[in-house]
């Protein structure tokens, strides 16, 4: 891992010991720089979860990633780093239907710090800017919102969203330390199979310090506080304009 091309991607240049304070700012500073996005699921370039590979498309090429390529080179990250840090598998909610998804759907990290558990997680696309810390029924205010840890079952802790009162759920998930390659079977389907909402339309997406800037095949959404604008795209030219000039992302077919 050369954590210092790393770290020079996202923007880091403070400290380097495995502390609280630190994960902080490298969760806040890798959501900011990092996009959110499934470009290649829709050129039919397949993602593997293979480190380097990753650490080629994200460091090196200045891409995005989902899930299983942003929290996956993240962990090695911290790992170089000395963090305690351990992949975890999670169940998504969907709000259609009031259930979660299949396990291993979603890759997030735990970080154990002076024997004190936070969930961090860079690749679920409107999240904290912090790590959260594992206390149950308490709510945590973050500059993204307020969240909070409550147990679904008897051996799965849920992560929801607080807004004016109401809880909204994010994703159930249990402690268990996960490999890599047992993400493989789940990665595959969100790439190949037509019911994944990754299949559905390319999108990429970053938060800014007061929104959120987000490109699909038609539309742009910039976000800034309350205030939301849209832009309908006129044409591919139009498109690749926005992809470079708000993430610094060439077309697939420069990329290579």
């Amino acid at each position: 891992m050369n954590y210092t091309a790393y770290l020079e991607r996202i923007g880091y240049t403070g400290k380097l010991q495995p502390i609280l304070a630190v994960l902080q700012q490298l969760q806040k500073r890798h959501l900011l720089a990092v996009p959110f996005e499934n470009l290649d699921i829709h050129h039919g370039i397949a993602i593997e979860l293979d480190a380097e590979k990753i650490f080629d498309k994200v460091v090196l090429q200045k891409r995005g990633g989902f899930c299983y390529e942003l929290n996956g080179l993240y962990f090695e990250l911290l790992r170089a780093l000395g963090f305690e840090v351990r992949r975890i598998s999670a169940k998504v909610y969907s709000s259609s239907d009031g259930t979660y998804s299949p396990e291993y759907d979603h890759l997030a990290l735990l970080v154990t710090i002076a024997g004190e558990e936070y969930l961090t997680d860079v690749g679920f696309g409107e999240f904290s800017f912090a790590p959260l810390k594992m206390e149950l029924n308490k709510v945590q205010a973050d500059a993204r919102g307020n969240y909070v840890f409550d147990m679904y079952d008897e051996s799965y802790y849920r992560v929801s969203r607080v807004e004016k009162g109401e809880i909204l759920p994010e994703y159930i998930f249990q402690k268990t330390e996960r490999a890599f390659d047992e993400f493989a079977g789940m990665c595959h389907f969100h790439q190949t199979d037509p019911g994944s909402h990754f299949r559905q339309r390319s999108m990429i997406t970053r938060p800014t310090e007061q929104g959120r800037i987000t490109l699909t095949e038609n539309k742009l959404k910039l976000k800034e506080g309350d205030l939301t604008r849209e832009i309908t795209l006129k044409d591919a030219t139009e498109y690749e304009v926005y992809l470079w000039k708000y993430f610094g992302v060439k077309p697939a077919s420069r990329n290579s």
